[in-house]
């Protein structure tokens, strides 16, 4: 029965972690996050799972998985949510990559690619957003020229976390300039560690480099590294980004320890008598639980054979606010000491997750493009009207277009 597999991955989980992980409440009391966790070891800690029959639970046993049902997945989950996941770094290629290649790719690069992420052997990298094109992704001007035996990959992209250690990326390019924006895109595996391809850090107001520039001088790619059709990238970009969605409702996004949670910052401010500090802490918390529901609800359409792609800019512009509003409350319950403490400390972490907040508005699509999809796809709203429709793609830039 499945109720009798989801206990056995429940209580499978509930051993090994206890044996390998440590409690939420106990990283945030000892600084753990502050520290950071070397690649090193997150690549054991998801060997470890994969070993442990925990790891890629829905993915088919012929790809590295273990064969499973969601109900599998979501016992894990279950369990898993009290521990933290020092998994981070795989946090695109199990959330987003691995899903996109098992919906569209070939059977030579499920076999290929697959078993090695769901291991931890390899890194992946998301390539999309441009200098020129950011939360406007089919406005890209990366291009992939074919050549004999592939293509040939010139441009660059941006805000690109991991790409730093990052084995494989995944990358979308114009393949076709004379059609408009949103057709004549090819998606890509491409080679990190490929000639041509150059990695450069973007530090952030935290002091940190979490993100990347990748420049693409002439690098090759071969036929085989297309993933779906050419010249159909946008449609794949659209699985990729419903992954993501779907990884950020399951909370996969965020498998390490948040220092701007409710619990957390209720911590912080257990010597603190002002009542209205302690209502905000209870407010987040409401909302917290409110957004948890929200993409519990994502979780179970997907289940049952939707693929809630508007519905996941929803969650999404929900979890930024969300974001948002704690670091509004951590702001209220950390003092200015705070700005001075070192490692060990968890008013450190604080301090650097609320000068990143902003970032949650920003990354994988701004607000204000979720309220668009919002809008127009579920309360179906007048579209915004797009003078560029049906322009080709290099009239378009030739004129100064960008929308």
């Amino acid at each position: 029965m499945d109720t009798d597999r989801a206990d056995d991955v429940r209580m499978r989980a509930a051993a090994w972690l206890q044996a390998h992980a440590k409690l939420r409440t106990e990283v945030t009391e000892s600084g753990y996050e502050a520290d950071g966790v070397p690649i090193e070891v997150q690549k054991a800690f998801q060997a470890g799972l994969y070993d442990a029959g925990l790891a890629g639970i829905t993915w088919p046993a012929d790809y590295g998985g273990q064969g499973l049902t969601p109900a599998e997945q979501l016992a894990f989950r279950d369990v898993a949510r009290r521990y933290d996941m020092p998994v981070e770094i795989f946090r695109v290629g199990l959330g987003m990559v691995g899903p996109t290649i098992l919906d569209l790719g070939t059977e030579p690069q499920k076999t290929r690619y697959l078993p090695p992420l769901v291991r931890g052997e390899e890194i992946w990298c998301q390539l999309f957003s441009e200098p020129d094109a950011g939360s406007d992704v089919a406005g890209l001007r990366s291009r992939a020229v074919t050549t004999a035996g592939g293509f040939t990959l010139n441009g660059s992209k941006i805000w690109t976390s991991a790409a730093h250690v990052a084995d494989f990326g995944i990358a979308l390019a114009r393949t076709d300039p004379t059609v408009p924006k949103h057709a004549g895109i090819t998606m890509f595996v491409v080679d990190m560690h490929a000639p041509g391809v150059t990695v450069k850090p973007l530090v952030v107001a935290t002091g940190a480099a979490p993100f990347n520039q990748v420049f693409f001088d002439d690098v090759h790619l071969p036929a085989d590294a297309v993933i779906g059709k050419v010249d159909e990238g946008w449609a794949a970009a659209v699985v990729m980004l419903g992954n993501e969605r779907l990884a950020g409702a399951s909370g996969e996004s965020e498998v390490r320890n948040n220092p701007l949670a409710s619990d957390a910052l209720a911590e912080l401010a257990s010597g603190d008598g002002d009542p209205a500090v302690r209502r905000r802490i209870a407010d987040l918390a409401a909302r917290e639980r409110a957004v948890a529901l929200l993409g519990q609800r994502l979780r179970e359409e997907s289940m049952v054979g939707g693929y809630p792609v508007a519905r996941g800019s929803l969650v999404k512009l929900a979890r930024a606010e969300l974001h948002m509003f704690s670091a509004e409350v951590a702001h209220d319950v950390l003092d200015t000491a705070a700005v001075g403490t070192g490692p060990g400390d968890p008013r450190s972490s604080a301090v650097a997750a609320l000068l990143g907040a902003l970032e949650s508005g920003i990354a994988g699509g701004t607000n204000e493009i979720q309220r668009t999809i919002i809008g127009e796809r579920l309360l179906g709203l007048e579209r915004e009207p797009r003078s560029d429709k049906d322009v080709p793609f290099e009239v378009s830039v030739a004129a100064g277009n960008r929308r």
